[in-house]
């Protein structure tokens, strides 16, 4: 087996107990495991639920909290327990952990995306363990990921992961609730992620937790548009995380072959940029841009909507319906003068760039 990138994602009730404190049988045995990868070489990142779930009871609340502040204020108790057990377990390995906590704002700000990324490699590069959680602490509804399922997928896709392995209470994804319904059939393989799926998962996850199936199939979903194969389910023991590498594990692989990872500038565009507005262009734009790897040129454009600057982003529609977006190299005013123009066309009049978009800087939606 070759050395591989992996990110391994870890649930609240894979970590807790029914009372919602850390099970430290549970948690040894994930510890063993991630050490045996990393005893095999591989790279491994750790996403890691529980702070919340860890914290709630010594604040005295009988279940998880359903306020904003009380769930930040268990996140802020429950955190610093959970990355101490997770110290303390990891140094029979002679392994350092090192906690990271995000926002969603950390992905969607171009320079602390980056930075993001620059310390994760640092940390790689000098044996450290990752061990990322989101800073419920400090997060707010409307910025949020919705649950660690999509940060660990976010996390992947910029770091370009080979694995994300999610594991769970439930051996993996079925065509109906196994709780509820003796019929239902396991799915093994899956190659995509279709909205009848994604229908028949809907649910609530467990009690310490916040993520259901629903959540982990959009999960997937996103994974496999950045090009990086997800495995969801379940395992024992310190062979696990390899047993799952080595596809034998408990649970459902998701992955298409045909994809390929997107390249972190494109990432950022599709998934986590802001749109300042919109560009409408012709059907031979149309074709170029969506079937012939061509960028976007100003003869191509017949509307401009919104008040953009270079290096803004911005949604492109066809004539019936959105195309993609793309990083633009003019201002909207700037476009206004040379929109529907060729380039004999545009000799007196003072441009940044001969492409509105470039090939490198366009994601097809």
């Amino acid at each position: 087996m070759g050395k591989k990138r992996i990110v391994v994602k870890i649930g609240s009730s894979s970590l807790t107990n029914d009372k919602g404190e850390i099970d430290q049988k549970k948690l040894d045995d994930h510890v063993h495991a991630l050490a045996a990868l990393r005893q095999e070489g591989h790279e491994v990142i750790l996403v890691s639920s529980g702070a919340v779930a860890a914290g709630f009871a010594r604040l005295g609340y009988s279940s998880r909290p359903i306020t904003l502040k009380g769930k930040q204020a268990a996140a802020a108790v429950g955190q610093s327990l959970l990355i101490q057990s997770y110290i303390e377990k990891f140094m029979q390995f002679d392994i350092a952990p090192a906690q990271i906590l995000l926002t969603r704002m950390d992905f969607s700000n171009r320079d602390r995306y980056k930075n993001a990324y620059e310390t994760l490699m640092e940390l790689l590069e000098r044996r450290i363990l990752p061990i990322i959680n989101e800073n419920d602490t400090v997060s707010v509804e409307e910025l949020t990921f919705g649950d660690n399922d999509m940060l660990s997928v976010l996390v992947s896709g910029l770091i370009h992961a080979d694995q994300l392995i999610i594991l769970t209470d439930i051996n993996g994804l079925y065509d109906a609730d196994p709780r509820s319904n003796p019929d239902a059939k396991k799915m093994d393989y899956l190659e995509e992620i279709t909205d009848e799926m994604l229908g028949f998962a809907e649910g609530a996850g467990s009690k310490v937790g916040t993520g259901g199936m629903k959540s982990k199939l959009i999960a997937a979903k996103t994974a496999l548009n950045v090009g990086v194969p997800v495995f969801i389910g379940r395992g024992e023991g310190s062979d696990k995380l390899l047993e799952i590498l080595a596809g034998n594990g408990d649970g459902t692989y998701i992955q298409n072959n045909d994809l390929t990872q997107v390249k972190t500038t494109r990432q950022w565009i599709a998934l986590h940029s802001e749109i300042a507005g919109s560009i409408t262009v012709d059907e031979g734009a149309e074709q170029a841009i969506l079937f012939k790897g061509s960028s976007l040129l100003p003869a191509g454009v017949f509307e401009v909507k919104g008040d953009f600057q270079k290096g803004d982003v911005v949604e492109v529609f066809g004539k019936t319906s959105l195309l993609g977006r793309g990083e633009v190299a003019y201002s909207s005013e700037e476009l206004v003068k040379v929109m529907g123009k060729r380039s004999n066309e545009r000799e007196n009049i003072e441009v940044s760039s001969v492409e509105v978009i470039h090939r490198n800087k366009w994601v097809k939606i």
